[in-house]
């Protein structure tokens, strides 16, 4: 009782209050954060991750913007059920060029994280369409008019050199050929040569099957890319020291 009478000093005492409050927040940060500065990495290098290449980078913008993220979260936690629905649990390493990352507990939809190559781009492509017509009890709203709306790629090297400025490591060479490269992805019969020199395991295609780059075609090759770039069956986790 002892206890609780000084308790309620603290609920009757604004500043008192507001002090321990901010000394519980603190001693709590401290505890979770100061560990950081004693390990050697805390985001480990994975072999195959690279920055995004300018098509998928520009599709991935279209993700954030027409809100995606609000219904498909891109973190496969490392349970039972999510690892055998979805893969491979998530990676920090993953995640470690996204700028805002994509992850998240809200799902109204599945977790993206894995689904490059699960579907075809015509799958992708009637999906965004109409996704009732290949998803039933969907309450996805229609992205077809994303096949209406072209992009020519005229500001991509401008979009690589802002990320570069909070450290995605674009190089000059990067964001020079930043256009040609947005262009060439889409190009199976193009030089793409440079293209997959500098984005490994980039795809190459129409994805969406007709002329030009619609946003739609972005969209797609950001998406068949998600989960594609770590080798998972040569994969070890590293324990941080």
């Amino acid at each position: 009782m002892a206890i609780l009478d000084k308790h309620a000093i603290l609920e009757k005492n604004v500043t008192l209050l507001a002090i321990f409050a901010f000394l519980v927040v603190t001693i709590g940060g401290i505890v979770q954060i100061a560990p950081l500065f004693w390990l050697e990495n805390t985001i480990e290098d994975v072999e195959g991750m690279r920055p995004y290449s300018p098509l998928e980078l520009a599709g991935r913008d279209i993700y954030v913007r027409e809100g995606c993220y609000v219904c498909h979260s891109q973190m496969v936690r490392p349970m039972r059920d999510e690892v055998e629905r979805y893969g491979h649990y998530s990676l920090a390493a993953e995640s470690k060029y996204d700028h805002p990352f994509q992850w998240g507990s809200k799902r109204t939809g599945p977790d993206l994280a894995r689904v490059g190559g699960r579907y075809s781009d015509a799958w992708h492509v009637d999906h965004l369409r109409n996704p009732q017509a290949v998803v039933p009890e969907s309450v996805m709203p229609k992205y077809g008019f994303l096949e209406e709306r072209m992009i020519d790629g005229e500001h991509i090297g401008d979009l690589l050199r802002t990320h570069s400025l909070v450290g995605v490591p674009y190089t000059d060479e990067m964001i020079e050929n930043a256009r040609a490269d947005f262009n060439a992805q889409i190009d199976p019969d193009g030089d793409t040569e440079g293209l997959l020199s500098r984005y490994p395991k980039a795809q190459v295609r129409n994805f969406d099957s007709r002329p030009g780059i619609s946003e739609t075609d972005a969209l797609i090759a950001y998406l068949q890319m998600l989960g594609t770039l770590v080798d998972f069956s040569t994969f070890t986790p590293v324990a941080s020291r």
